[in-house]
């Protein structure tokens, strides 16, 4: 029989792992950016307008960062995810 807390384990493991997905989204994008804007054109994101784009989007990512990073340490937490 599956336990409580082997449920909540399974969740917080799902959720983590889904926030350090939209991290790596978010920093890809960053990344695509960055290298556009040196000519390296790989993506889409070098065509605005405003010279301060790329350092708005790095901030922007790392806040998102760390409200994941500790999404993610709440959530462990709270499923009692074990520390190998």
């Amino acid at each position: 029989m599956v336990t409580i807390k082997e449920v909540k384990s399974t969740i917080a493991v799902a959720i983590a792992g889904a926030f350090g997905f939209i991290i790596a989204l978010i920093w890809r994008d960053i990344i695509i950016g960055l290298l556009n804007m040196a000519n390296l054109n790989i993506n889409d994101f070098s065509q605005s307008e405003n010279p301060y784009a790329a350092l708005i989007a790095i901030i922007v990512a790392i806040v998102i960062t760390l409200i994941c990073v500790f999404g993610i340490l709440y959530i462990t937490k709270w499923g009692g995810v074990e520390k190998k």
